[in-house]
């Protein structure tokens, strides 16, 4: 018998992991995929924290939003006495932000523009009132979300369009790593959007997904959106990856990113540096997609890049259930870091597609403009 769930994500037309309608704030809790579709009222900073630590919501540029609209949230009801009192409000809330998931920098890179723009507004105008600094806020944490989706279709293009010049000719044959679509950001996605971009022109043959441990993102939430999309694709254990390049045939490799330094290092889900190892030995093209906004050009190398590290509980248990033996050690990075020597495809972003060595000048350029 179909599942609820399964009906209802054939359904619907897209797969949202956030709802703002009216400055009321839903989030997809990614948690109960693939077995159960619950959306969850978010109704301030202290909820999107823990939606955010909890892991209900992830996803670099997912993070950002879903931090940044449950601040317009609460400012939409809050009521400061000053000016002064309202920005060091803001600027408070936004550092607690930040603080729920350290490595993925996009919340933070959001948090320093919003306080900026704060200070700015502050500065230029002495008759700006407390209302007009907290609607402002507002406004900028809502263009969030139009401006993700469009940012996502530019990378989706400009990757796709690389892949079919610099990979092997005809269908290819594509492997990616935990979940980069529709439930980490906004729509569409990163580098899931650019296997969307693929098989929307028809030049995609096969999707391979990895499970990823020992969150399963790969198993229940890209497997979801691939299904949903009705892409072709097969799921792996993390421990298959290099061995499925070769019987498989993979024509290039395409991960997200959850901080990109200047170097073109690059931090994003346990698992992707030993899938970047593989494909160099086998002389597949990587990639990795992610927006500017994940670029973080202040960081020399990744050796600066601090990495989150899990509750040894995600290691040792399932559901509760302990399935590790009593009195072993467990250490659980979240994330890896990818040196820029392994990135040789290039890195995707909505500007184009670049080299790890050209990261950042061709970023300051686009970004100057």
């Amino acid at each position: 018998m179909q599942s609820d769930v399964h009906r209802l994500m054939m359904e619907n037309g897209s797969l949202e992991s956030v709802r703002y309608v009216d400055h009321k704030l839903h989030v997809l809790n990614q948690l109960l995929l693939p077995s159960k579709l619950e959306y969850e009222e978010i109704t301030g900073v202290k909820d999107g924290w823990q939606a955010i630590k909890q892991m209900k919501v992830r996803g670099a540029p997912c993070i950002a939003i879903v931090g940044c609209l449950s601040l317009a949230v609460e400012l939409f009801n809050y009521t400061p006495t000053t000016k002064e009192q309202a920005a060091g409000f803001i600027a408070q809330q936004l550092d607690y932000l930040v603080t729920a998931r350290p490595t993925a920098v996009n919340m933070k890179q959001a948090a320093d523009s919003i306080k900026v723009m704060v200070v700015k507004m502050l500065q230029s105008d002495q008759d700006v009132t407390a209302q007009q600094l907290c609607q402002r806020v507002i406004q900028e944490a809502e263009s969030m979300l139009v401006s993700d989706v469009k940012c996502n279709k530019s990378m989706g293009h400009y990757g796709a369009e690389h892949i079919r010049r610099h990979c092997k000719q005809g269908k290819q044959c594509v492997m990616t790593h935990c979940n980069t679509g529709s439930l980490a950001t906004a729509g569409y996605g990163t580098a899931l959007g650019v296997i969307r971009a693929l098989h929307e022109a028809g030049d995609l043959d096969h999707v391979l997904c990895t499970e990823t441990r020992p969150y399963n993102q790969g198993a229940r939430l890209t497997a979801f959106e691939l299904v949903h999309d009705k892409i072709p694709s097969t799921l792996i254990t993390d421990s298959m990856a290099a061995f499925a390049m070769v019987k498989k045939g993979v024509t290039a490799v395409v991960v997200g990113a959850d901080r990109v330094v200047a170097n073109g290092d690059t931090a994003n889900k346990i698992g992707t540096y030993q899938l970047a190892l593989a494909a160099k030995h086998h002389g597949i093209p990587f990639y990795v997609a992610c927006p500017s906004t994940t670029c973080d050009l202040n960081l020399v190398n990744g050796d600066s890049i601090v990495i989150e590290e899990r509750p040894k509980k995600e290691l040792t248990c399932i559901n509760g259930t302990r399935i590790a033996a009593e009195g072993i050690e467990a250490w659980n990075p979240a994330f890896d870091v990818t040196p820029a020597s392994l990135i040789t495809g290039g890195i995707i972003t909505e500007f184009g597609v670049f080299k790890p060595s050209e990261l950042r000048e061709e970023l300051s350029k686009c970004l100057s403009m």
